[in-house]
């Protein structure tokens, strides 16, 4: 049995509740003096930090089509380690660069 997306659930479950982060997500990603390329990344760190693996992933694919270099991915998410340790890299750098190299062809 395949796992279901989380955020697919939350989506089916609570779709008042969906539509409306979904407004604020994009009002978020209007241009406001950050770059599409730097958003992502900025996120990708948070949600490293958080030790969010699917989240992490999820982001990846964006921030390389905005623009950014594996090597930009991996530093993102290596600043995590001075202000919350060593368990967001070990958790989420080995599938972020998976998800990264995954769309090269």
């Amino acid at each position: 049995m395949k796992k279901k997306n989380n955020y697919q659930t939350f989506m089916e479950e609570a779709p008042e509740a969906a539509a409306a982060f979904n407004s604020l997500i994009q009002s978020l990603a209007l241009p406001n003096g950050l770059d599409q390329k730097t958003m992502q990344l900025i996120y990708i760190g948070i949600k490293a930090s958080q030790e969010n693996v699917q989240a992490v992933c999820a982001h990846v694919p964006m921030a390389k089509q905005a623009g950014a270099t594996r090597e930009e991915i991996k530093n993102t998410i290596l600043l995590t380690l001075t202000v919350c340790g060593v368990s967001g890299v070990l958790s989420c750098l080995t599938p972020a660069l998976e998800a990264y190299d995954a769309g090269e062809t």
